[in-house]
């Protein structure tokens, strides 16, 4: 377990050694977006009764913001090691590909998990965000950004340069989290996009998450765990494949 213990050492120092960077800044972002949707749209929206809008927004900017920055912790990581040329070291390590998925997702997770507490305690601040079961909320943060965690793997095993994982992130990520209900409940929706929202995992996860702080959601949580956990087996998968082949590592 050496080697996997000193991998993850190093992806973990790796984002905590620029925190500003990686953990203070997207709490900042987030609190911009609070800001601004919730002074613009709190006085014309109630997506539930008896919540406001800006209480509502809150859940969904922090599991954003976790998901976004475990993608980038697991995609940044190996497209640096691939470009900087010193991804041969990994590869010549007695590491097996488990332990390389494991080090990478488990760190993609932490990084996550360390925004969305950050997250959650600036807002602490400024609302009284209700937790009705840190259970529900807990398991799909970390079911969440051990997806996200794992396709970031995918994303950089994928992309040969920074432009091609940008690319990756601009029209894939991005899309798939802002309409995936963070601002808005589905249900506020014309049917035809409430029912393409259900191809979205990303709907799932914040659907789940916002349940655990409110009891009420837009589909059972019980149906959202289970897409959720389903794309993550479908995504480990096909990373662990793509590990265990070589595919755009090996050349």
């Amino acid at each position: 377990m050496t080697g996997f213990l000193t991998l993850l050492y190093k992806e973990l120092l790796r984002f905590w050694k620029v925190g500003f960077q990686t953990v203070f800044a997207p709490v900042v972002s987030v609190l911009l977006y609070l800001m601004i949707f919730s002074h613009v749209l709190q006085e014309h929206m109630q997506p539930y009764p008896g919540v406001t809008y800006a209480i509502f927004l809150v859940p969904g900017l922090i599991m954003m913001a976790m998901l976004q920055n475990a993608f980038a912790n697991s995609s940044s990581s190996l497209i640096q090691s691939k470009v900087t040329g010193n991804l041969v070291f990994l590869l010549l390590s007695p590491l097996s590909y488990w332990e390389i998925f494991l080090a990478y997702v488990l760190a993609s997770i932490v990084r996550g998990l360390t925004v969305g507490l950050g997250v959650y305690l600036v807002t602490l601040w400024f609302f009284d965000l209700p937790s009705s079961s840190f259970p529900w909320v807990f398991v799909f943060a970390l079911m969440g950004n051990a997806l996200l965690g794992a396709l970031g793997l995918v994303a950089g095993i994928w992309a040969e340069k920074f432009d091609q994982l940008a690319a990756f992130q601009n029209f894939v990520i991005l899309p798939l989290t802002f309409l995936s209900g963070v601002f808005y409940s589905i249900h506020s929706l014309p049917p035809f996009w409430q029912r393409l929202s259900h191809l979205n995992p990303f709907f799932y996860m914040i659907d789940g998450f916002r349940y655990g702080f409110f009891r009420v959601s837009d589909i059972s949580p019980y149906v959202s765990l289970g897409i959720v956990t389903a794309c993550f087996v479908a995504v480990s998968w096909l990373t662990l494949r793509m590990l265990k082949t070589g595919y755009k590592i090996r050349y």
